[in-house]
């Protein structure tokens, strides 16, 4: 009975680690992302990004996450992948920042970009 159960406990291990080895492993990767599209929809509700401004950022990170399924496509990210991806991110992020920080505001809401306050 032993013996049965040891052979059926093999076979099933083994017959899983390949499964486990196809999974890519990124949660860097995907947690920055989470952290860039959380910065993007923040930008959103204060206002700091108009409408136009997040659906080209959102554009942005639709591509970086193309990225990262090609590379994730075979099961394993090799390191130039994992440089790219992570290139694309920098760029993105610096994206981010920019646009949260241009003199660009929507903060009515209205998907119209608000006019800055003249300077006396």
């Amino acid at each position: 009975m032993k013996i049965k159960t040891l052979s059926a406990a093999l076979l099933f291990s083994a017959l899983s680690l390949p499964a486990l080895a196809q999974v890519a492993s990124t949660p860097r990767i995907d947690q920055r992302q989470a952290n860039q599209q959380q910065r993007i929809e923040q930008g959103v509700q204060s206002g700091a990004l108009t409408q136009q401004e997040a659906a080209r950022l959102q554009h942005g990170q639709e591509h970086v996450q193309n990225i990262e399924n090609k590379a994730t496509a075979d099961g394993k990210v090799t390191a130039k992948e994992r440089a790219r991806i992570e290139h694309a991110q920098d760029v993105q992020s610096k994206r981010v920042y920019r646009q949260k920080h241009d003199r660009q505001h929507d903060f009515n809401h209205d998907g119209r970009m608000d006019r800055p306050a003249r300077r006396k």
